[in-house]
């Protein structure tokens, strides 16, 4: 395999890393691993196939794996150390700084609909090809990407209250 055809793919993966884990060195470290990965495993791609898909392919599970690996800890905060967050969440009067309510509101999302959301719109792959990197039907694509959406304008349009991981809602 040419090494040039992989590092071509480095911008996108690092972008599509940094969208799904929120963090930038989160993100590198996701990127550093899918690299090994496919150079380790390099003999399992077809020549002629979609390399930037497979190597999606290869980030979504490792990042899965990881996911699975080290659960999101469970942690209890006092509603008064949140409540600040809670109130600036639901302004809208929300001009300064909408991208970083944006990648806050993308966070909420179900890991699932994020993934979808995330290889649609800003990587620009089609229903067919994200249900191969992710494994599963073109229509569950397709469910997850418009209930992604709708909830994406709800959190944006300050409809929701933003959950916090890791916080539990009292009624």
């Amino acid at each position: 395999m040419d090494a040039r055809l992989i590092a071509e793919q480095i911008p996108s993966l690092r972008r599509y890393a940094r969208a799904l884990t929120g963090d930038a060195w989160a993100a590198d470290d996701l990127v550093q691993d899918t690299l090994e990965r496919a150079c380790g495993k390099w003999r399992l791609w077809r020549v002629g196939s979609d390399l930037r898909a497979w190597l999606f392919t290869v980030m979504h599970n490792i990042f899965a794996s990881q996911r699975r690996r080290t659960p999101p800890a469970h942690s209890v905060v006092p509603l008064d150390d949140v409540a600040h967050e809670l109130h600036g969440a639901v302004d809208s009067g929300r001009d300064v700084g909408s991208g970083l309510d944006l990648q806050r509101c993308l966070m909420q999302l179900p890991e699932e609909q994020r993934a979808v959301l995330l290889l649609v719109t800003l990587e620009d792959l089609s229903y067919a090809e994200v249900a191969k990197v992710l494994g599963i039907p073109a229509g569950t694509v397709m469910s997850r990407l418009s209930r992604a959406r709708a909830r994406l304008h709800e959190l944006m349009d300050g409809a929701a209250v933003p959950s916090r991981p890791g916080l539990r809602r009292l009624k």
